[in-house]
């Protein structure tokens, strides 16, 4: 069959790629001595969240924008409860204290902060849930914020000494990090359109289609570089992937379609996936404090909450 043919090479294509990426972006960090945190936090992150960004754009400009939503939601849940669980089940994950103090908090706060703009009904029981022009512009600002982070951490300069991990040069690290980044894009783009094309023929409901095989295809990209990261050891690159990807998503993916075209009703999402959201990010902070360690046991627990949210998605 030419759609499962093609979706097992997108698959092949995706964990070539991401092995590529990782070992390029290391390299890249320890030769200008440039925090592997800040590569993970932008080249990473926001390369991975393309496939996000176009189906984002395009969504609420054809008045779909609940598919945006379901996009980012999903991804959010999937990025911590079954990227960091699996990764974390596979190698535990070790989180510096930097890390703890900082980006997570940062991810906690943006988090918190789209979660109270989407529960218009709770400040006012007659209003409809809707995600406005100036809830986006909120995002965004709380975005240029995160950037003036990522600058401060630029201007610090990074504590690699270990030299004998650079693999490949300046100019061979870019155009491999391009070359990666360009494939993890096709190949994620890949998987999707397949996949549906593969759920279509086989008669499979278009719910299913939306939160399993487009959130989940869609995060395909952070799921292997994520595991990639954690089992070389590269941990900041592993948890920075997922901590600028989720706050991309938040900011950007939603912030700057809904700012451009206009307000989005959420009458299809309830305090249940809002809440999950937000458990999201907080596990993900409360767990890496715990012992600055996140275990397999907390991995464990990340699975099981993907799980049952997923079974209460096909039930309800």
């Amino acid at each position: 069959m030419k759609e499962l043919f093609l979706l097992i090479f997108g698959l092949f294509l995706i964990v070539k790629a991401a092995d590529v990426l990782v070992t390029a972006s290391s390299s890249l960090a320890l030769r200008f001595n440039v925090p592997k945190m800040l590569v993970a936090l932008t080249i990473m992150a926001f390369g991975t969240c393309a496939p996000e960004v176009a189906i984002s754009f395009q969504s609420v400009q054809s008045g779909d924008g609940q598919i945006a939503f379901a996009n980012v939601i999903g991804s959010c849940i999937v990025n911590v409860f079954l990227i960091i669980g699996v990764a974390s089940l596979i190698r535990p994950i070790k989180v510096k204290h930097a890390t703890i103090k900082k980006e997570l908090p940062i991810l906690f706060l943006i988090t918190t902060v789209f979660v109270v703009l989407m529960l218009d009904r709770l400040f006012d029981p007659f209003t409809r849930n809707v995600f406005s022009r100036p809830d986006g512009v909120v995002l965004i600002l709380f975005f240029s914020v995160f950037v003036s982070y990522l600058i401060g951490l630029l201007r610090r300069g990074g504590d690699n000494e270990n030299s004998s991990d650079i693999k490949y040069g300046p100019v061979m690290s870019v155009l491999l990090i391009i070359l990666s980044l360009l494939i993890t894009i096709f190949s994620s783009e890949l998987i999707v359109n397949n996949a549906v094309a593969l759920a279509n023929e086989l008669n499979i409901s278009k719910k299913i289609i939306t939160m399993v095989i487009i959130v989940i295809g869609t995060s395909l990209p952070e799921l292997i570089m994520t595991v990639t990261s954690a089992r070389k050891g590269e941990f900041d690159m592993a948890v920075g992937n997922i901590v600028g990807t989720n706050i991309f998503n938040i900011c950007v993916v939603l912030g700057f379609p809904v700012v451009v075209y206009g307000n989005v009703h959420l009458g299809g999402f309830n305090f249940v996936d809002i809440l999950v959201v937000f458990l999201s990010s907080l596990c993900l902070y409360l767990f890496a404090k715990s012992e600055r360690v996140i275990s397999r046991r907390e991995a464990l627990l990340m699975l099981c909450i993907f799980i049952i949210y997923y079974a209460y998605l096909f039930i309800v």
